[in-house]
This record gives structure tokens, C-alpha cells and sequence, in this order.
């Protein structure tokens, strides 16, 4: 089990104690082990039980839980307290806003046991009696209920990753002779996605053949289109074809339908060809990356080469052991250093964020002066003084102009108080890139891919407020944000207002990660 799987294993504990009326102290103490486990570096699958038991805030009591389940892959206490309680209580678990105290007065004083029945309760009002469920609330759980089926069935894209990455030798092991060749929702690199798509010039029949060796799949076929899913994963749909047509039939299922229709209003595709790239030759049009084939309006242009991971020289935004992060701003920095980086933007977070251990102006000092001593040992290689910048709820930024000024960047990003009106959120963006110290704007719109739609704001307006500013804007490439969203970069780059693409990381592996993949 990976520390994350671990993590979830005791925060889920930890709710269901606090449901089901376990004492404070003891709940608090899962879930705080859970934060630090999500946070440690070193797989505890690697550790032995008596330096697991030495991690401060484990002990010896969690660290024999985290064995039993390294041991067995399950938590007895845990398992005990699932079969106590309904499933569909587990479901309604996901809905934010709900914690496990709200969720026992839904259970015990109105009998909801599944997301179905809060949502007829919600539609006939019948939260409003309830002690500590006002009219707000109610609304809040019915649109978190309809956001949560609007996204079921879809999976982020780094997640695909992972099991793309997995499937493609043993597939290639089993079928030496044929091609396989990532196509669909995954190629073009769509933020999420539903399924996995591949081309390949294996008979239908053999596929399917082959596949139906395996437990628990199922399987659907609507020739010449193979579906298959293992239970509780992504989907898997391979597009079976000649090897004549391989790369046709890759060209038409690695762009949107808008833009293949455009491309055969204007052009022929060729029956047979030996690559994607012959068939622009073909007609002398730029060839286009199938990450860039959504909009038919570039087809014909010149686009420039897309960003490589030689061209990046350093890394912006990220958290080191001074607030939330996992590492030392040292190691973080000899990190940066190993791999030829020429500096490392460290932005921890400002005083407001007190449950990430957001920095005081006297820590910030603290910092500096570290900062200072490894500038002298590391140099040419430089750390920049930065910090990520609460913005308030009037806009204005959490530190006073002389803190500010202490900095070399500043990026303001919105942590609290994410449900607000579009007139609300505008006011408090605007005000933030208005104010003189504010050099990136942080994840734009505060969403999280498949959990959290964010707050509503005019991109347009705020685009343009950061042109006239002169304020970059943070392309956040943290799988679950990826904000501001990639439809808003051209009007972006028409305005002339900068793009800071940078990883949020609070862990040196997520650092590394973006600095290779």
C-alpha cells in the first residue's frame, strides 16, 4: 500500500468514529496521523514497525494499525465500524460541506442512508428543522449532490496516466507483433477523461480472446470497438483496425469532432498511409500535436513548438517544511540544483493559512536568513524569497507593504471562503491584482478537478486586469487543478499578460515529477 492508500485508511477511520460517537481526543489523533502519513516522504511499506512508531505524531498504537495493514491490506477496527454503518452513508461522506456530525443527525433524527434520499429530503425541505441546517446549507448539499453526479464516471488525467503506463507493456508482451498506439481523450491530454483509448491492428476476436482470461472484467464489444474495464478502474476501449489504416484511424480518434469535420470539409484522408504526419504533408498543412487538435480554427496556422522539459530553468511556487511542505527548503533546493535548475521560487504559505502553517512576518525573517546562507553555498544556483499570499475576503493581501516588499515575488491565490457569488469573487480578484506587490495570480478560479467546480469568474475581465497590471497569471499544474484553465490561454497570450506554469508542491517527489515528466 502506497502512504496515500495508508492516509485514506485512517482519515476514514477517523470520520467514521467521529459518526459514530467516539470521544475527541481519539479522532483528532486519526486524523492528524492521516495528514502526516499523506505528507511523509520514505514509503512506510519500506520502514520497519519501531521507526514508523518514532515518526512524530504516529506512536506505537498507530504504527502497529499502519503494519497490520501493510500486513494484510485491511484494518480490522476499520472494517468493524464499515459494517456498522450503511454504505450509502459512505457516499454521502463525499459531499463537502457534510461532516460525520451532520451527517448522524441526517442519519439518526431523519433516516437518510443513501445520497438518493438526502436529495429527495433536500427537495422537500426537510433539512430546515434540523438543528445547525439552514436554508443555505440545504442549497449547498443539492448542488454538491448534482456536481458529484455530473463527474461520476470520469477519472483525472494523471490518474490515466498511471494505468496507461501500466497496461501498454503487457499488452505489447502478449501481442509481440502488433502496434499499440495511445489515442482519444488520454493523447490529446484532456484534464479528465473517461476512458483510455488505443489503436492497435489486433482482430477484434483475438482481443477479446485474450482479455476474457482475465477475472472480474467486463467486457463490450460494438465492432470494431473493444470496451473493457477492470472493477473500480478506468476504462479501457481499443479502436481495432487494419495495420493499412493504423494511422487514419489514430488521426480520427486523437482530435474533437469539430475540428476532424472541419479537416475533412477541407481536405481527404487517405485510406492508408505510414503516419499521422503524411497526412498534413499531404495537403501542406502544419502538422499539429493531438494535444492542440480541439479548435478548427488552428488548423492551417503555424503553431510554435510546444514547451519541453529542456526549456524549463527553474521552479515557481512551492512548499518546503516552513509551512505545509514534506521537505527542507535545503534539500528542495540540492534537488533543484542536481537536476541543472538555475533557481527555485519558494512560496510557503502567508499567516492566514494557519492550518498549513502559514508564516508570521517574524518566520518570514526566519527564512530569509536561511535563504541568505544557502544563496552563498549553492550559488550561481538561487533560491528567490517568495510567499503564496492569502488573498482576504476584501481582497486585500495578508501581509502589510514592508513584508511585502521583503519579497522578490508574490503570488496571491484565494485559500477561504470559496463560496461566493461571481460579483463577490470579482471584487476580491480585482482588488488582489490591483494591489502594486502582487506578481502572479494564483490558481484562478480555486477548483479542484472531480471535487470542487470553484467560484465563478468573468476570465475575460480578469485576463484583461492582468495585462493592465501587469500581473502573470499561475497555469497550476497540480493534477486536481490545473487552473486557470488551458481554453483561456490564448486570450492570454493575445493580451500579453504572462503564464507562470508552476507544480504547487508540497513534497520534493511532486517537485521531481514535474521537473521529468
Amino acid at each position: 500500500m502506497t502512504n496515500h492508500q495508508i492516509a485514506d485508511c485512517f482519515e476514514l477511520y477517523a470520520k467514521l468514529l467521529d459518526l459514530h460517537g467516539e470521544n475527541s481526543f481519539k479522532v483528532k489523533s486519526y486524523a492528524s496521523a492521516a495528514f502526516t502519513i499523506d505528507k511523509w516522504a520514505t514509503p512506510l511499506a519500506q520502514m520497519e514497525q519501531s521507526a514508523i512508531a518514532n515518526i512524530r505524531g504516529i506512536g506505537s498504537a498507530h504504527a502497529e494499525k499502519i503494519y497490520a495493514l501493510l500486513q494484510s491490506g485491511t484494518l480490522a477496527p476499520l472494517e468493524e465500524l464499515i459494517q456498522q454503518t450503511p454504505p450509502g452513508i459512505l457516499d454521502i461522506m463525499q459531499i463537502k460541506g457534510l461532516g460525520p456530525k451532520k451527517i448522524a443527525v441526517l442519519w439518526k433524527e431523519l433516516q437518510i442512508e443513501s445520497v438518493g434520499e438526502l436529495q429527495y429530503a433536500c427537495q422537500e425541505n426537510r433539512l430546515l428543522g434540523l438543528k445547525g441546517f439552514g436554508e443555505k446549507t440545504q442549497l449547498s448539499i443539492l448542488q454538491q449532490i448534482q456536481f458529484i453526479q455530473q463527474q461520476q464516471g470520469w477519472f483525472l488525467w494523471a490518474e490515466a496516466h498511471q494505468s496507461a503506463l501500466a497496461i501498454q507493456p503487457l499488452l505489447q508482451a502478449s501481442f509481440p507483433d502488433a502496434t499499440f498506439l495511445m489515442s482519444g481523450a488520454y493523447r490529446m491530454q484532456d484534464p479528465t477523461l473517461q476512458q483510455i483509448d488505443f489503436v492497435c491492428d489486433v482482430p477484434i476476436a483475438s482481443l477479446k480472446k485474450w482479455l476474457s482470461t482475465f477475472e472480474a472484467l467486463q467486457i463490450k464489444e460494438q465492432e470494431p470497438v473493444l470496451w473493457v474495464q477492470w472493477p473500480q478502474q478506468i476504462p479501457f476501449q481499443f479502436h481495432c483496425c487494419n495495420k493499412e489504416n493504423l494511422y487514419t484511424t489514430l488521426f480520427k480518434t486523437s482530435c474533437s469532432a469539430a475540428f476532424l469535420e472541419a479537416f475533412t470539409e477541407r481536405y481527404t484522408l487517405p485510406d492508408t498511409t505510414d503516419s499521422e504526419a503524411a497526412i498534413f504533408e499531404q495537403h501542406q498543412v502544419p502538422y499539429l500535436e493531438a494535444c492542440l487538435r480541439t479548435d478548427p480554427n488552428r488548423l492551417g496556422q503555424s503553431i510554435p513548438s510546444l514547451i519541453q522539459v529542456s526549456d524549463i530553468k527553474g521552479i515557481i511556487h512551492s512548499h518546503s517544511t516552513w509551512s505545509d511542505g514534506a521537505h527542507t527548503l535545503e534539500a528542495m533546493a540540492e534537488a533543484a540544483k542536481a537536476k541543472g535548475l538555475e533557481y527555485l521560487v519558494i512560496s510557503d504559505h502567508s499567516q492566514a493559512a494557519f492550518y498549513a502553517n502559514g508564516l508570521s512576518p517574524e518566520r518570514i525573517k526566519a527564512q530569509h536568513e536561511e535563504i541568505d546562507r544557502l544563496n552563498e553555498r549553492l550559488a550561481p544556483f538561487k533560491i528567490l524569497k517568495s510567499i503564496e499570499v492569502d488573498i482576504l475576503n476584501d481582497g486585500q493581501l495578508d501581509y502589510n507593504d514592508e513584508v511585502l516588499a521583503s519579497l522578490d515575488l508574490v503570488i496571491a491565490s484565494v485559500h477561504s471562503n470559496l463560496k461566493m457569488s461571481e460579483e463577490k469573487a470579482m471584487a476580491r480578484l480585482l482588488t488582489a491584482i490591483a494591489h502594486p506587490r502582487t506578481t502572479i495570480l494564483g490558481h484562478l478560479t480555486g477548483r479542484l478537478l472531480l471535487s470542487r467546480p470553484g467560484y465563478p469568474v468573468a476570465h475575460k475581465t480578469i485576463i484583461d486586469a492582468c495585462a493592465q497590471h501587469k500581473v502573470a497569471i499561475e497555469i497550476n499544474a497540480h493534477p486536481r487543478r490545473l487552473d486557470i484553465d488551458w481554453e483561456w490561454i490564448p486570450y492570454a497570450l493575445e493580451k500579453g499578460v504572462h503564464l507562470s506554469i508552476n507544480p504547487d508542491a508540497i513534497v520534493l517527489k511532486a517537485l521531481m515529477i514535474f521537473i521529468t515528466v
